[in-house]
């Protein structure tokens, strides 16, 4: 990463400049969070490809509650309250729809999420007639841009997770059994672990920071794109997981890798930008970058 900055502050007189780092943040922070999530599903031996899909479907529930509740007169701040906690209970209920699927149902991760993905993004574009959905609260709009000593809101959120879910992984029990089950799922059984719970919980977890991404990507633009919104998502996701050092087979990654790991991604797409790149050979430039992080690790092991 201190090579890309290095090398994009010589292509790019702006890349340097505190309006466009704080940009980076910005960008990077939404799908950083989601990361977090992915970071103990990939850990423990799994994959989530429907986040994107549910993050549309999420955004899209909270808006509409939200604007059903301000139908009522009811205190504009208490109705966003009211609405995100509601976001984090549907994140909580479709990652354990995931989890469930998985565990009880000994069905393949891979076909799970594949389905779901398919699933919530079809339920989005339902309620949203395929459409935008749009608040009609201004204060929810605001919460979106706010900033605190000059840094954008959803960078904060990204650090207090982060350093929440790295002390999950590194200090608790729950952590040493994850990188058990992602390590050898029959030792972990053999261990007494309980396989079904580890795992379904870390699905759990990423419908959770699913959830907070939402919200706050929703209340960004005041409103939700049911065709777009999360589109691609789940690949920048495993893209920095990957990037930040996380086994892909499973049993070994950083919370904080992860991080790292977004904003490389980040200062990537910014430095393709600035120099004139197409934003359709983006794409190609993740690929490249998740099969070069997995042959790394191909090679080390």
């Amino acid at each position: 990463m201190l090579i890309l900055i290095i090398i994009s502050s010589f292509l790019s007189p702006y890349f340097l400049r505190i309006q466009n780092l704080l940009n980076i943040l910005r960008q990077v922070s939404y799908t950083g969070i989601i990361a977090l999530g992915m970071t103990f599903v990939i850990i423990g031996g799994g994959i989530d490809l429907s986040v994107g899909s549910m993050s549309a479907f999420i955004g899209s529930v909270v808006i509409l509650f939200m604007n059903y509740l301000g139908s009522f007169g009811i205190n504009d701040y208490l109705v966003i309250v009211i609405a995100i906690l509601s976001g984090i209970i549907i994140g909580t209920v479709v990652g354990a729809f995931n989890g469930i699927l998985i565990t009880k149902g000994k069905i393949a991760p891979f076909i799970v999420t594949l389905g779901s993905m398919a699933i919530f993004r079809s339920l989005a574009l339902f309620i949203g007639n395929a459409g935008e959905i749009r608040s009609l609260s201004n204060i929810y709009g605001g919460l979106g841009m706010k900033t605190i000593m000059f840094i954008p809101l959803p960078v904060w959120i990204l650090l207090v997770l982060a350093t929440i879910l790295s002390f999950l992984l590194n200090n608790t029990r729950y952590g040493r059994y994850i990188c058990a089950v992602g390590s050898n799922r029959n030792v972990a059984i053999f261990s007494a672990i309980n396989v079904n719970y580890v795992s379904a919980f870390s699905y759990i977890l990423t419908g959770i920071m699913v959830a907070v991404s939402a919200v706050l990507l929703a209340s960004r633009f005041n409103a939700v794109s049911t065709s777009n919104m999360g589109m691609g998502t789940e690949l920048d996701a495993i893209a920095a997981v990957i990037v930040g050092g996380t086994m892909l087979t499973g049993g070994r990654g950083t919370v904080w890798g992860t991080v790292f790991g977004a904003i490389t991604l980040g200062v990537i797409n910014n430095m393709l930008n600035m120099v004139g790149v197409s934003p359709y050979l983006q794409g190609t430039v993740k690929g490249l970058v998740i099969i070069g992080a997995v042959y790394i690790q191909r090679q080390k092991q």
